[in-house]
């Protein structure tokens, strides 16, 4: 008994070979209309055949044979951490004069200062994806009415800090920085000539982000950004990188059941093929590149070390908070940042200079002119 293959076959030589063996004389004189003919019918059998070759009806029907222009944001947002930076050896600080007639040097620590500046790589990738430093205008036009989150520990308020100074004038950040830095305390302020809300949260433990997600989830309101991160307490205090894996995951739970969901997807909550809504944009603020001889305590030393450092980043990735894990957070990759900028951009091996975090706010704000289709 012929196969299923072989009687396809079959019938496709009965469909090619008689009407050409038949219609050959008559059309041997007009050769164009010969090859037209049997272009035809070739292109029938190929179609007949089809069903009997799954993978060749695969290849055809596959995304990966269609061809994708134009949409290049994905492989942009990934180059957004390509950065070099400029560090210029320390000098003396000119020292200037008090009312008071004393005459004082920085108000550092340090008499000493560095010239730091930073600038995205000169690739052929990273130049076509037309990345900017978003200018004060910019920014405030960008951000114009929105509610901005940004939770976390010391490093999440440095974010606020560089955020702030892009849009507020010197003499408002004078008054700024005292309420900002108030120690272990939230922060909030409403910038009212650009209809800003922007609030800072206190919440150096993960399980303090899945209250926070909590919270948002039944005041049923959710900030158009959220920036937030936290594991540099639970290595100092816990010591335990599988308890932290335990909270991402229940931090995980708790971004599922809070986020909207897509209509056409399913918008009753966690299920299979469903999305989240694009319209609030979300960054995990990943840990910075801890230098431990530079820090400044014998506990920090002991317990912030290398191994650890990778044990809780293994967590992070395995928890599938990120995006590029199948999560919804974008990685503001502070680690990368502060790694590439080295010893030179920190006095204590975990907080590093202002030009970083400049750097971290301007990674976000072309982030939301890619995901928005805008340009400035």
């Amino acid at each position: 008994m012929f196969g299923a293959v072989q009687l396809g076959v079959l019938a496709a030589c009965v469909v090619l070979f008689v009407p050409m063996g038949m219609a050959g004389w008559h059309l041997s004189r007009n050769k164009m209309l010969f090859f037209s003919g049997a272009l035809f019918i070739t292109l029938a059998v190929g179609v007949h055949l089809s069903p009997y070759f799954p993978s060749f009806s695969h290849f055809l029907m596959s995304p990966a044979a269609t061809v994708v222009l134009g949409d290049s944001r994905g492989s942009c947002l990934s180059l957004l951490h390509d950065i070099v930076w400029d560090v210029k050896p320390a000098r003396l600080m000119r020292p200037f004069s008090n009312t008071d007639g004393n005459t004082n040097g920085s108000s550092k620590s340090s008499p000493y200062y560095r010239e730091l500046s930073w600038s995205w790589a000169r690739s052929k990738s990273v130049l076509e994806c037309d990345f900017q430093k978003v200018r004060s205008s910019d920014a405030s036009d960008l951000l114009n009415g929105s509610w901005v989150v940004v939770a976390g520990d010391s490093q999440a308020r440095l974010v606020v800090l560089s955020l702030l100074n892009l849009v507020l004038d010197s003499d408002q950040m004078e008054s700024v920085k005292s309420d900002l830095f108030k120690r272990h305390s939230d922060y909030g302020i409403m910038i009212a000539r650009i209809g800003l809300k922007l609030d800072f949260i206190w919440a150096p433990y993960v399980s303090n982000l899945t209250d926070l997600m909590l919270r948002f989830r039944q005041n049923v309101n959710l900030p158009d950004v959220l920036i937030m991160g936290s594991g540099l307490w639970h290595m100092l205090h816990v010591s335990n990188a599988s308890d932290y894996g335990v909270s991402l995951q229940k931090l995980s739970s708790s971004l599922v059941s809070s986020l909207p969901y897509s209509r056409e997807l399913g918008n009753d909550g966690p299920v299979t093929g469903s999305a989240p809504i694009r319209s609030q944009h979300l960054f995990w603020l990943g840990m910075p590149n801890l230098i431990n001889s530079m820090l400044n305590t014998e506990e920090k030393r002991e317990k912030m070390n290398n191994l650890a450092f990778y044990l809780y980043n293994m967590e992070l990735h395995k928890s599938r908070i990120l995006r590029q894990a199948g999560g919804h957070f974008l990685l503001l990759d502070i680690h990368s940042l502060t790694q590439s900028c080295g010893p030179q951009c920190t006095e204590d091996g975990m907080h590093y200079d202002g030009a970083v975090y400049n750097a971290a706010v301007q990674i976000v704000l072309n982030a939301l002119l890619i995901e928005s289709n805008q340009k400035l």
